[in-house]
């Protein structure tokens, strides 16, 4: 028998934050990356943290900066840290879509995580939350397991509804009763597949996409759930 899914984009949505953001901060901080790295993202960090810019420029200046240098890490070395962070921040999560996996799990759904950072990382972070599968980025790793900062299928990645098809079929579940739940119009693609889209915490794009189809939307901030 097919089995409902749930589709959860990670980021902002379950993490109170991004996985990226925290490691390069935590490679920073170890001294696995040079604190002028951080200068490589500054601007964008500052825009946005200013309401000057948007959050999905300060987010792609981090990507790009840790896949510039990534580059030549040790992958043991990147799966101390990578544990090192979700020990310190695993449980900044929001309640919303913690207890929605819960609800969806105790109702027989599947549930399936998609991501842009590290999948080392989000298959740490989702370990203990009930995820039965995780999609992230796989980064290519070469001789003497150093990394070569190449995403390996980026391409796949990067098309969340890709995803989303390849695992119905391979995982043999059914989109019939399924859920979705995003914050960016990245997430719109997966979100236009699934009968119940949920859009949490939606940034601009995101939300006024949403009005127009017609779609939930709800922002949880401090102690309070809103359903908009």
């Amino acid at each position: 028998m097919e089995q409902k899914v749930a589709i959860f984009d990670v980021d902002g949505t379950v993490f109170r934050s991004s996985m990226v953001i925290e490691l390069v901060e935590a490679l920073i901080e170890e001294g696995i990356f040079s604190k002028d790295v951080a200068k490589e993202y500054e601007r964008e960090y500052r825009t946005w943290f200013e309401r000057e810019g948007g959050y999905e420029e300060y987010i792609n200046a981090v990507v790009k900066t840790f896949m510039k240098h990534v580059k030549g890490v040790h992958y043991g070395t990147f799966c101390d840290i990578s544990k090192r962070v979700v020990e310190r921040q695993g449980k900044r999560v929001y309640q919303y879509t913690r207890d929605l996996i819960k609800e969806l799990k105790k109702d027989g759904h599947y549930i399936l995580a998609i991501s842009q950072s590290p999948k080392t990382t989000v298959d740490e972070f989702c370990r203990n939350l009930g995820f039965d599968k995780v999609y992230g980025r796989i980064y290519e790793i070469g001789p003497q397991d150093l990394f070569t900062g190449i995403v390996v299928d980026e391409h796949l990645i990067m098309n969340k509804a890709t995803i989303v098809r390849r695992a119905v079929q391979k995982e043999h579940l059914t989109l019939k009763g399924s859920v979705g739940v995003g914050d960016t119009e990245g997430d719109i693609p997966f979100l236009e597949l699934v009968e119940r889209p949920l859009c949490f915490n939606p940034n601009k794009n995101l939300y006024q996409h949403a009005k127009r189809m017609g779609w939930s939307v709800i922002v949880e901030r401090k102690d309070v759930i809103y359903h908009l």
